[in-house]
């Protein structure tokens, strides 16, 4: 084990960078942009160690950890982690850093696909403009599910657009946010917007006969976990018209799949196949879970890195801990 304060997994480049210059020469670090089953390390480099939502820890290292630190505001993974292992290790998460790009990376997908974008790309060699005809977005009917904070932003974002907006959630908690449930809200939607936390409940839950009660063209947009809505169901959904258009940002099993689609020699992930099969169609809009990332939120997201690391050093514990 090098004699260093922390690993960074899955740091990208900028992310790496601006990291090193916060923490300054007391704290020493490593990074790669590797996840854990993508870096062939065999023990932990450092006994404190950071990742994001891709990286699988081996179940043989929790002896060999004083602490985990997962880059982002969704701790699911942690919590999957924590009940496969029986771990007690301090396990800590992010304050919120990325709302208003999340929301904006949401609305821009939506524009898009409203816009038949990547439609115009294809035809944009022979300058044709046949089928490109697309719609505005005031009038249009959006639902946002899931109205926590991200979802609250999507919604002003939305309605600053001329979208009328309704919201689906457990928590009636917003005055200015319409509420309907899901049986009355999907019916009505011309889009639907995924903001909502990943819980063993929600799983699922833009199934193949969900979307089979929305109007036929309907828009699906997903910025929150790629298990709220499984691939071979939007699929389907696309292949049948329901769904006139799709954007993710966020995949089922997305360790294994994002480390497949970098990887030559990694073994391919089921979802491979399927996401492959989407990228065909025209009307569909696929990014790398990169939602979240903005200079601005990057530097919110790097400066409550250091702090919860800087205190953790300290404390041995998190500042904002599951």
């Amino acid at each position: 084990m090098k004699n260093i304060d922390v690993f960074f997994y899955e740091a990208f480049e900028e992310e790496a960078k601006v990291l090193s210059s916060l923490l300054g020469s007391d704290i020493s670090s490593d990074f790669t942009p590797k996840t854990i089953q993508e870096s062939g390390h065999r023990e932990p480099p450092a006994r404190l160690l950071s990742i994001r939502t891709q990286s699988l820890i081996p179940r043989e290292w929790d002896e060999q950890l004083d602490g985990i630190l997962s880059r982002s505001t969704g701790y699911d993974h942690l919590l999957a982690y924590a009940s496969l292992n029986g771990t007690r290790l301090p396990l800590g998460y992010l304050e919120e850093y990325a709302t208003r790009a999340v929301a904006e990376h949401a609305i821009m997908l939506t524009m898009a696909l409203m816009r038949k974008l990547p439609q115009q790309m294809r035809q944009f060699p022979s300058f044709n403009r046949d089928g490109l005809t697309g719609v505005e977005c005031e009038g249009r009917n959006l639902l946002v599910v899931g109205v926590g904070r991200i979802g609250r932003e999507i919604v002003s974002l939305a309605q600053g657009v001329g979208f009328a907006v309704k919201g689906v959630d457990i928590m009636l908690d917003e005055p200015e946010v319409t509420y309907v449930s899901k049986e009355n809200g999907v019916p009505w939607a011309d889009v639907i917007v995924n903001a909502m936390n990943l819980t063993s409940e929600n799983r699922g839950y833009f199934s193949f006969d969900l979307f089979s009660t929305a109007r036929r063209g309907l828009l699906f947009v997903n910025i929150a976990r790629g298990e709220h809505s499984p691939l071979a169901d939007v699929e389907r959904a696309l292949a049948a018209g329901r769904l006139g258009g799709l954007g993710l940002d966020v995949f089922e099993d997305e360790g294994n799949f994002g480390a497949s689609l970098r990887n030559e020699d990694q073994a391919a992930s089921p979802q491979r196949s399927l996401v492959e099969r989407l990228l065909s169609y025209p009307n569909v809009i696929l990014t790398p879970h990169n939602a979240f990332n903005s200079e601005e939120a990057l530097r919110g997201k790097s400066a409550l890195t250091v702090e919860q690391v800087k205190f953790f050093l300290k404390n041995k514990d998190f500042l904002w801990k599951i």
